[in-house]
């Protein structure tokens, strides 16, 4: 398998809720007609959930540029390895192996697949003032296992890879799936990386849905990332990353609709080039 076998990366957003049939559907009909596939997924309301039933409720920091992130404790973790690889990993290779797709479900750690620095501190903005947070177990992918997911796809296995990376102690860090799957696509050389959410895309006001950015081009990255708001921020960073490593095309698309990954491909939503 070559670089230019044209792998796409598609990122499943952890807010489509615990009922993936579409897109699971959608991917398995794409890889019979021949489509290379890797998933990414993150895991936020299954975290979310599982954290109130828990008695942890979840905690979010907003850094000083606007950047949303959970706040990562060492029983945050733990409860997120449960949700994301416990549960929804799961059922997404469930729903593929129903449609006759043989997928391998993943985290970051197996295999050493998302090796991930983590963060020293953590500068968020709490009561209008300007905190350092040191004890959060949060990184940022720094290394991809190629070969791992190369052997896999080979052998005719769908990798499905949900959060969290390993540190360099070894240790389960919170990371960003859409930069996760931003750096998981330029590392494969990936012809197209797909962000899906339960959004249509990039929304120039936000929450006005009618207000669909259909096309950046590179010299609008810059005011793309000014305009985003919340989570859709870390999206467009994790496209501009991927972009800049060689990606050929990013979609942020709507992972709600029947035909998820086909609609994304044909360029509903956002297409950034």
């Amino acid at each position: 398998m070559s670089e230019s076998d044209g792998i796409i990366v598609v990122k499943l957003g952890g807010s489509i809720g615990s009922t993936p049939e579409h897109f699971c559907r959608d991917a398995a009909a794409l890889i019979v007609g021949g489509a290379k596939l890797v998933i990414v997924h993150g895991g936020s309301d299954h975290t979310n959930r599982l954290s109130e039933q828990l008695g942890h409720p979840p905690q979010f920091l907003t850094s000083p540029s606007g950047h949303t992130s959970r706040r990562t404790d060492r029983k945050t973790i733990e409860i997120m390895q449960m949700a994301c690889r416990g549960l929804l990993n799961q059922q997404i290779v469930e729903g593929l192996q129903r449609c006759g797709v043989n997928a391998v479900g993943l985290s970051g750690m197996d295999g050493r697949l998302w090796s991930a620095k983590r963060k020293p501190a953590i500068r968020a903005v709490v009561d209008g003032r300007i905190t350092v947070v040191r004890d959060d177990f949060t990184g940022t992918v720094e290394r991809v296992n190629v070969e791992l997911l190369r052997t896999l796809m080979v052998a005719g296995f769908i990798p499905v890879i949900s959060p969290p990376a390993i540190g360099e102690e070894h240790e389960p860090l919170n990371v960003d799936a859409d930069r996760a799957a931003g750096q998981t696509a330029a590392a494969l050389g990936a012809s197209q990386l797909l962000l899906l959410s339960n959004v249509p895309g990039l929304l120039a006001k936000f929450p006005d849905m009618g207000s669909l950015v259909p096309r950046i081009s590179r010299g609008q990255w810059k005011w793309a990332q000014e305009i985003a708001e919340g989570r859709m921020k870390k999206k467009v960073m994790g496209a501009t990353e991927a972009l800049e490593r060689g990606v050929g095309r990013v979609v942020i698309g709507d992972a709600r609709g029947e035909s998820p990954i086909r609609l994304a491909l044909s360029g509903a939503g956002t297409v950034m080039e």
